[in-house]
């Protein structure tokens, strides 16, 4: 077996062993038509288990995908928790909103903030969040990383989508590469990199 063949074999495995109900199944056809690109269903899974272990309560994430990582996070933080969702597209986050309401998410647990991450990521307040998610503009993963470190308590986690997958972008592929060392060479992160779906880069933060 080919090693392509093998990842194929190992991808089709955890999507079977994540399977996505209805309201998941439309974010993500709506996402993918509307070119939002969601994060795949093994790595929706994996920020399901990391959110519920670390009982998050507040969540950030860059990209909404047009929901489909936001339901992911909701189904496993606290029933009380909120997450906040930035998107520089209006529509992709009007969207998001059709599919928490679809998976039962009362509105109170969302907070839609249209714009670009750098400039609204800056606003959100020191050391207030659990998790940050890094689903957009892949160049400026270095950028993020550097605002999360800030956003994020002591045992907070950051993680990175498409931190496997081939990047047609030369300045994208250069920034997945940069985040990954600055992550891998930062001795208050304790980093983990899964090899699910388009791959997921994760650190959690120390005190």
């Amino acid at each position: 077996m080919t090693r392509e063949a093998a990842i194929n074999e190992v991808q089709t495995y955890g999507e079977w062993f994540s399977p996505e109900d209805e309201p998941l199944r439309e974010a993500r056809r709506l996402g993918e038509e509307f070119g939002a690109e969601p994060i795949g269903a093994t790595g929706g899974a994996a920020l399901r288990f990391v959110a519920s272990l670390i009982r998050a309560r507040t969540v950030v994430e860059i990209g909404s995908g047009c929901g489909v990582s936001g339901i992911w996070l909701l189904r496993g933080m606290h029933p009380q928790g909120v997450l906040t969702s930035v998107d520089v597209e209006p529509e992709n986050q009007r969207l998001a909103k059709i599919a928490y309401s679809d998976a039962g998410f009362a509105a109170s647990r969302t907070r839609m903030i249209s714009g670009r991450a750098l400039d609204v990521l800056p606003r959100l307040t020191d050391a207030a969040y659990d998790l940050v998610f890094c689903d957009a503009m892949p160049r400026e993963y270095p950028d993020y990383l550097s605002a999360a470190l800030r956003l994020l308590r002591p045992g907070g986690v950051i993680a990175f989508d498409d931190a496997l997958t081939p990047l047609s972008d030369p300045a994208d592929a250069r920034g997945v590469r940069a985040v990954a060392g600055l992550v891998a060479e930062d001795e208050n992160l304790i980093p983990l990199f899964l090899p699910l779906g388009d791959g997921l880069l994760v650190a959690q933060k120390q005190g």
